[in-house]
C-alpha cells in the first residue's frame, strides 16, 4: 500500500502494469478526504504523453521508485475522461471510476465532502507543488513506400559484320610454246570438249547463346533528417501576495 509519505518521492515516477511493462509517468496524485491516504493517480497516456487517465491505488505498489498497479495500459488509456481541473474528483466522477475499474464504493463518502484532492492542494501541509506538462518527442516507423525488383524480356537488332569468301571463276590463256608445245598437241587436230569446274563460297551463319553479364539486387539506405514537432504545454504559475521577499526562490515562478 502506499502511503502519504511516499507521494512527494512517487510524483514523476513510472507507472507499470503487472508484467513490468511501463504505462506512462505519473502526474498527479490524489488523497482521500477522510483518511489523507492516496487514492488516485493521473497518469500520461496517449501519443508522446498527449492525455492523463485516472488509475486507483488501492492495489498499487512501489518497487525501484515505480508504482505496480494490477491494470494494463489499455484498461487505463479507456478508463473515463474525468476532468479534476479544480483539484477535487466529485462523487459522480469516483463512481464512475470505481465502477470501470470494478472496485467497491461506499455511498458514506457523499457526507464528507469532495471525493478526492490534489496533494498540491491547501490541505496536505504548508507548502504548495507547482506543476508543468514537458514536451516528449519521439518517433514511430510507418509505411512510406514499397521498391520491387523485377526484370523482363526485350527485344532489339543488333548488327554485326561477317568477311565471307566467294570463289569466282577466271580465263586464263597462255600461248604456244616450247615448254607446253608437248601438251598443247597431244590431242586430235580438231576436236570438241567441254570442262566443268565447281565454285565455292561461304555463307554467314548466325547462332545465339545465353550467358549472364550481372546481378541486380535492391538494397536500403537510411538517411536523418531533422523535423520540427510544436505542441502547446501547459505550466502552473505561482505568485504570492502580502510576504516580503528576502530569497530569489520567493520570488514569483515564471
Amino acid at each position: 500500500m502506499i502511503t502519504q509519505d511516499q507521494v512527494r518521492d512517487l510524483m514523476g515516477s513510472q507507472l507499470i502494469d503487472p508484467a513490468g511493462s511501463k504505462i506512462g509517468k505519473v502526474g498527479q496524485i490524489y488523497l482521500d478526504d477522510q483518511t489523507g491516504q492516496p487514492e488516485w493517480a493521473t497518469v500520461n497516456t496517449g501519443l508522446f504523453g498527449s492525455s492523463e487517465s485516472f488509475v486507483p491505488l488501492a492495489q498499487a505498489e512501489t518497487t525501484g521508485g515505480e508504482i505496480r498497479v494490477p491494470y494494463d495500459r489499455d484498461k487505463i488509456k479507456d478508463a473515463p475522461n474525468v476532468s479534476a481541473d479544480g483539484g477535487h474528483l466529485d462523487q459522480a466522477e469516483e463512481v464512475e471510476l470505481y465502477r470501470y475499474y470494478g472496485l467497491d464504493y461506499s455511498e458514506s463518502r457523499s457526507d464528507s465532502g469532495p471525493a478526492g484532492k490534489d496533494v498540491s492542494g491547501p490541505n496536505t501541509d504548508d507548502a504548495m507543488t507547482r506543476s508543468e506538462e514537458r514536451l516528449h518527442a519521439g518517433t514511430e516507423t510507418v509505411t512510406a513506400g514499397k521498391a520491387r525488383l523485377r526484370k523482363w524480356v526485350e527485344t532489339e537488332k543488333q548488327q554485326v559484320t561477317v568477311p565471307v569468301k566467294k570463289e569466282k571463276a577466271r580465263l586464263e590463256t597462255e600461248p604456244i610454246t616450247d615448254a607446253n608445245r608437248g601438251d598443247g598437241m597431244s590431242g586430235p587436230d580438231l576436236s570438241e570438249e567441254e570442262h566443268e569446274v565447281t565454285l565455292t563460297e561461304e555463307r554467314p551463319v548466325v547462332a545465339k547463346e545465353t550467358v549472364p553479364v550481372e546481378r541486380v539486387r535492391v538494397t536500403k539506405d537510411v538517411e536523418t533528417e531533422d523535423h520540427q514537432v510544436t505542441e502547446d504545454v501547459r505550466k502552473e504559475r505561482g505568485d504570492a501576495e502580502g510576504v516580503d521577499v528576502t530569497d530569489d526562490r520567493s520570488r514569483t515562478t515564471r
